[in-house]
C-alpha cells in the first residue's frame, strides 16, 4: 500500500483542532490584527530568503535546520549514552561491540567485513551524515509532485501566474523541507544505526550505531546494555557487509525509489472538481475541498509495480540480516533470542522505516515481507550451505522474487535442482569481480 508522499491528502482527523483558533473567542481587534499581519508577512520574508539558496524541489537547508533546531534540546554530541552504565567512553563501548560483532559474522558469511570504519553518532550528526542520501531519494518524488501540479494546470493560468509559478516552486521546496525536517528529527530520536531503515543512508564503509538511542530502546528489556550493544552492532556490520560486496544493491535499492516517483501524477478532472466546491466567500468550503482527498497523486499499475519490487528487495536485505545475525550470535547471548524477536516487532509496528517512507517517499512496507524472507534465507541455508545462500547476492536475477517468498520450499528445491542459478556463473568469482568493477579508476573506464 502506498501513501501520498510529503504529506499530502486528508489530514489526520485525531489531530483536528490542533493549533486552530477556537470558536468561542471574538473576532481579534484592529491592533491584535494588525500586529497579526506583521508577523505573518515577517515570517513570510523570512521563509522566502531561505528559499533563494534552494534551486531544487525540497529546500534541503531549511530541512536540516528544521531538524537540528527540533533536536537541540534532547540531544547533544558530548552525551551519547552509556556514560553510567558501562563507565566508559560510549565511543569505545562501541568500537569493541562492532569488533566483536565481525568476529563472530565472520564464521556465519561468506562476505568479507564491509566496514573500514566503526563509529558512535548522536542524532545531530546522523541527519547530517544521511542528508545526502535522503536528497536522492525525496528529490525524484518531490521533483515530479512540484511538476504534476504545474502541468495539472490550465494554459491560461500558467500564462496569467507568470512569475508566481517560481515563487510557488520555492513555497513547494520550503514546504517539503518542512516536512522532511521534521520527520528526520523524529527519525533520528529513535534510529539505532545508519541502516535500520533497510538503506545505506550513510557514508561508504562506516559502521555507525547511536549509543543515545539504543540506551533508551534497552530501557524495559531486562538485559544487560552490552548484550543489546553487541546485538545491534552485529545487525550493522551485517549490513554493511552486504551493502559493501553486492555493488548492484545500492543503486537498484534507490533506482526502484525513482522508477516510483517517475510514476506520480494529479488527475486535472479533480482540479475542476475541486474549483466548482470552492465557495470564495466561505473559507470552510476551502478547507472541506483540500481534505476530500482528490488531489492525492493517483497510483498506476506501473508504480505498484515499483513498490512490489522495492518492497520484496528491502525484506531480502532485513531477512537476510535477520538470519545471518541469528546464527552468528547462537547461544553467545543469553537474551539474543528476545532481542531478535522485539527488533522483529519494533518493525511491525511501524517503526522508523515504515513511518518514514510513509511520509517522505509515499511507499509503505510490509513488514510481514521481511519474516518470510528470512524463513527462506533460512531454509536455503539449512538445505544448500551458506556459500551457496550468499551466492545468490552476485547477481539481481538470481534474487528470490515476491512470488518465491510465498512459497520457499519451492524456490530451495529449484535451487538444489540448479534451475534458479545461471549457467557459468561461479558466485564467488561473481563478487569478486563486481568489486573490481566498483573498485577501477575511472580514467579506465573512460579510456574502455
Amino acid at each position: 500500500m502506498s501513501k501520498p508522499p510529503f504529506g499530502f491528502g486528508p489530514p489526520d482527523p485525531d489531530k483536528r483542532g490542533e493549533n486552530e483558533p477556537s470558536d468561542s473567542g471574538g473576532q481579534p481587534s484592529g491592533a491584535e490584527a494588525f500586529n497579526q499581519l506583521g508577523q505573518m508577512l515577517s515570517q513570510l520574508g523570512q521563509m522566502l530568503s531561505q528559499a533563494g539558496s534552494s534551486t531544487g524541489p525540497v529546500n534541503y537547508d531549511l530541512a536540516k535546520q528544521i531538524a537540528l533546531q527540533n533536536l537541540s534540546s534532547s540531544d547533544s554530541d558530548v552525551k551519547l549514552g552509556f556514560s553510567s552504565s558501562s563507565g566508559g567512553d560510549a565511543s569505545t563501548a562501541v568500537r569493541d561491540a562492532a569488533h566483536l560483532a565481525e568476529l563472530w559474522l565472520d564464521a556465519a558469511t561468506i562476505l568479507p567485513a564491509g566496514a573500514t570504519t566503526t563509529v558512535a553518532w548522536s542524532a545531530r550528526t546522523w541527519v547530517e551524515k544521511t542528508l545526502p542520501t535522503w536528497q536522492r531519494l525525496c528529490d525524484p518524488v518531490a521533483q515530479q509532485v512540484s511538476g504534476a501540479w504545474v502541468q495539472a494546470l490550465p494554459e491560461e493560468a500558467k500564462q496569467a501566474a507568470g512569475p508566481l509559478l517560481s515563487m510557488m516552486g520555492q513555497m513547494g521546496g520550503m514546504a517539503f523541507g518542512s516536512q522532511l525536517g521534521n520527520a528526520l528529527a523524529q527519525l533520528a530520536s529513535e534510529v539505532l544505526t545508519s541502516t535500520e531503515v533497510g538503506l545505506p543512508l550513510g557514508p561508504a564503509a562506516t559502521s555507525a550505531l547511536l549509543p543515545a538511542n539504543i540506551e533508551k530502546f534497552t530501557e524495559g528489556l531486562e538485559l544487560p546494555t552490552s548484550e543489546v550493544l553487541v546485538f545491534i552492532a552485529a545487525r550493522e556490520a551485517a549490513h554493511q557487509r552486504l551493502f559493501a560486496h553486492v555493488p548492484w544493491l545500492r543503486q537498484r535499492l534507490l533506482a526502484t525509489v525513482e522508477e516510483f516517483a517517475s510514476g506520480i501524477s494529479v488527475d486535472t478532472s479533480a482540479l475542476e472538481q475541486l474549483a466548482g466546491q470552492i465557495d470564495p466567500s466561505n473559507p470552510a468550503s476551502i478547507e472541506e475541498a483540500m481534505s476530500s482527498g482528490l488531489l492525492e497523486p493517483q497510483t498506476s499499475p506501473e508504480q505498484k509495480a515499483a513498490l512490489n519490487r522495492l518492497e520484496t528487495l528491502l525484506a531480502l536485505v532485513e531477512g537476510w540480516v535477520d538470519v545471518v545475525v541469528a546464527e552468528a550470535i547462537g547461544d553467545r547471548l543469553p537474551g539474543a533470542d528476545a532481542l531478535r524477536e522485539t527488533l522483529r516487532r519494533r518493525r511491525a509496528t511501524g517503526g522508523p522505516a515504515e513511518q518514514t517512507f510513509a511520509t517522505l517517499v509515499g511507499l509503505e512496507l510490509r513488514p510481514r515481507r521481511m519474516r518470510a524472507a528470512s524463513a527462506l534465507w533460512k531454509l536455503v541455508g539449512d538445505q544448500h550451505g551458506i556459500e551457496k545462500r550468499d551466492g545468490l547476492w552476485s547477481h539481481p536475477d538470481l534474487m528470490p522474487t515476491a512470488e518465491d517468498l510465498d512459497e520457499p520450499l519451492d524456490f530451495a528445491e529449484r535451487l538444489g535442482d540448479g534451475e534458479s542459478t545461471l549457467e557459468g556463473i561461479d558466485p564467488i568469482a561473481e563478487i569478486e569481480r563486481a568489486e573490481r568493477e566498483k573498485n577501477k579508476p575511472k580514467d579506465d573506464e573512460d579510456k574502455s
